[in-house]
């Protein structure tokens, strides 16, 4: 229905502009006649494309006055961070307005801030913004509501503690406060919901990795809003759609996207990987993925590196000595919850596998793998690339 409406009153846009240039060029002929007859009245001033283009976009704007006027969700007064990138069009940042829920109609929008003739004075930085702001509150906030911000990376397979480590040491929030409430979770989007029985209520694997513009003094609400947030506009419904065609939770297409994220290097194996898991868990056998294992070990001090790390390297003790719900060694299935938070090409991969016959694969040492169908196949895998490694 508003897609029919939105079509309707660009077409009144249309015959506006085109009643309006038909007006001009009647006019103009008038005037060469009446000059030629030497009665062509003084004109006070030009008519211009400018002059033209902002009587139809008042006529427009009159015309969807209550729409100008009507909040986006009148009765949402959260705050929403709002980031505008350097280089982003008016045209965008409207788009981005709309996405996000804090405007009904991002070209309209476009249309009034070009109107008001402020499309230059909306600058790159980090604003808080709500539903129920009107388009011209949200159009005055641009110009004059910058917040100051902390830059903060957050990359793609990285677990929570890595990422409450950063936030506190970036001076954003406690990373103990922040633990505690990622292990709390939330139910208060779509997207965290409708998990299976005996998965954890804990946010990993939802914390979105990107580059966070978190403005200063961010409470706790924020940071965790702005990460849920930017996942729910980050991966598209059509997406998710897929989980229910391959009979899976969406939370455990995200678990499986996250064991694809720590075991896949390489950009072009993604989908192969994931291909590997799905045929094994149609097989009923035990996915056997590192990754869970070094999720399961937790925080240990690499000797080798004189540091401390969340991702310690495998030794064959740990298949069996690792004991956890998160060992797929130990454990059938996927595990109770995500190991790590995944990016979108890896929930991509989850939600598109490969079609393909293979049961195992391993690391050649150059970050690639080598796949086989059989455990004979793999077996010879093993002796052929564990020996180049150790040379």
């Amino acid at each position: 229905m508003n897609n029919l409406l939105r079509v309707f009153l660009r077409l009144i846009t249309l015959v506006l502009a085109i009643s309006a240039v038909v007006l001009i060029l009647l006019g103009g002929f008038w005037y060469v006649v009446q000059d030629a007859r030497g009665n062509a009245p003084q004109l006070r001033y030009t008519v211009t494309g400018q002059t033209l283009e902002r009587l139809v976009l008042g006529a427009y704007l009159r015309f969807r006055a209550a729409d100008v006027s009507r909040p986006a969700n009148p009765n949402d007064a959260r705050e929403i961070v709002f980031v505008i990138d350097s280089g982003r069009t008016a045209s965008q940042v409207g788009n981005s307005l709309e996405s996000m829920g804090l405007v009904s109609d991002g070209g309209l929008f476009t249309r009034l801030v070009q109107y008001m003739g402020v499309e230059q004075d909306i600058q790159a930085g980090v604003y808080a913004l709500r539903p129920n702001m009107t388009m011209e509150e949200i159009a005055g906030e641009l110009q004059h509501g910058r917040l100051l911000a902390k830059t903060v990376l957050i990359r793609e397979g990285w677990r929570a503690e890595e990422i409450a480590a950063l936030l506190e040491q970036s001076g954003v929030i406690s990373s103990t406060v922040f633990l505690a409430a990622v292990q709390q979770g939330r139910d208060d989007f779509g997207f965290l919901r409708g998990r299976p029985p005996g998965s954890v209520s804990s946010l990993e694997g939802f914390l979105f990795p990107d580059t966070y513009q978190f403005p200063e003094d961010s409470t706790l609400q924020r940071v965790l809003d702005m990460m849920l947030q930017n996942w729910d506009r980050r991966v598209p419904q059509e997406l998710r759609d897929k989980a229910a065609e391959r009979k899976m939770s969406l939370y455990e297409v995200v678990t499986l996207a996250s064991i694809v994220e720590r075991e896949a290097v390489k950009e072009e194996e993604r989908a192969t990987i994931a291909g590997v898991y799905v045929n094994r868990l149609r097989r009923g056998m035990y996915l056997q993925a590192d990754a869970t294992v070094q999720y399961a070990k937790g925080y240990v001090v690499d000797k080798d590196a004189g540091k401390w790390t969340w991702w310690s390297p495998m030794v064959v003790e740990d298949y069996t000595r690792v004991v956890s719900p998160y060992s797929t060694y130990l454990n059938a299935g996927l595990p109770p919850g995500p190991i790590c938070n995944p990016g979108l090409d890896s929930i991509a991969a989850a939600l598109e596998p490969e079609a393909h016959e293979y049961l195992y694969y391993y690391a050649k040492g150059d970050g690639s793998h080598v796949f086989a169908r059989t455990f004979e196949e793999h077996q010879k895998n093993i002796q052929e690339y564990a020996g180049k490694q150790k040379k």
